[in-house]
């Protein structure tokens, strides 16, 4: 499980934080937007350095931001454990991957809603991660989108296919109780949720989708 804070309140984001390590989570999704590759601007490295020390989860830093080359080292030195770029927004992935490795940090490569999932196959074999974006990025609180479930399988059976059976599948965008099993079905093991862990009880929503998704 990853909370994405986007969704957090953050008058309250210590507490909150806390709440999710509380209730089972292990990672912390962060968006980073720049408000040019998506319309929206979120935050940045202040923010992610001044959390680093509140909390041990996995910083899953998640950049929407055109030429995400220049800021792999600033990323890295604010405390992210993961760092996953666009392929859409990175002229050279390989580079891309080979910055965020070189920094002794995992690397997830993330594809929007239209882009053929096919166009992320050849970058597997540098791969940690692969984002699956089930939502137009930008915006919290959208509609899963259905057709993502074939993208999903798509994608699952190609790793596994092509002895990359070790790269995870992250989806983001949408997930409910009530879609998080189907997601698992369809292969996917890391699960971003914003608005359904953080628009109640936080502590009681990551332990309620955490046990959903043990039962899986």
């Amino acid at each position: 499980m990853a909370p994405s804070i986007l969704a957090a309140d953050f008058k309250n984001l210590g507490q909150q934080i806390k709440a999710c390590k509380d209730g089972g989570a292990e990672y912390l999704h962060i968006d980073v937007m720049d408000g040019v590759f998506v319309p929206q601007i979120s935050f940045g490295m202040p923010v992610i350095k001044s959390i680093r020390p509140a909390t041990d989860l996995i910083f899953d830093v998640h950049l929407m931001i055109v030429d995400p080359l220049r800021y792999i080292d600033e990323f890295t030195r604010c405390g992210a454990d993961i760092i996953t770029f666009h392929l859409e927004a990175a002229e050279d992935p390989r580079a891309v991957a080979d910055a965020i490795h070189n920094a002794g940090k995992k690397c997830g490569i993330s594809i929007r809603p239209g882009t053929p999932v096919e166009d992320v196959f050849p970058y597997a074999d540098v791969c940690d991660m692969i984002l699956i974006m089930t939502v137009e990025p930008g915006f919290g609180g959208q509609k899963f989108i259905e057709a993502s479930y074939d993208r999903i399988r798509t994608l699952r059976k190609y790793l596994d296919d092509n002895g990359h059976d070790n790269v995870d599948i992250e989806v983001d965008g949408g997930v409910r109780r009530e879609n998080l099993e189907s997601i698992l079905a369809a292969g996917a093991n890391v699960i971003v949720a914003g608005s359904a862990v953080f628009s109640g009880d936080v502590k009681t929503d990551v332990e309620i989708l955490t046990a959903d998704f043990a039962r899986v």
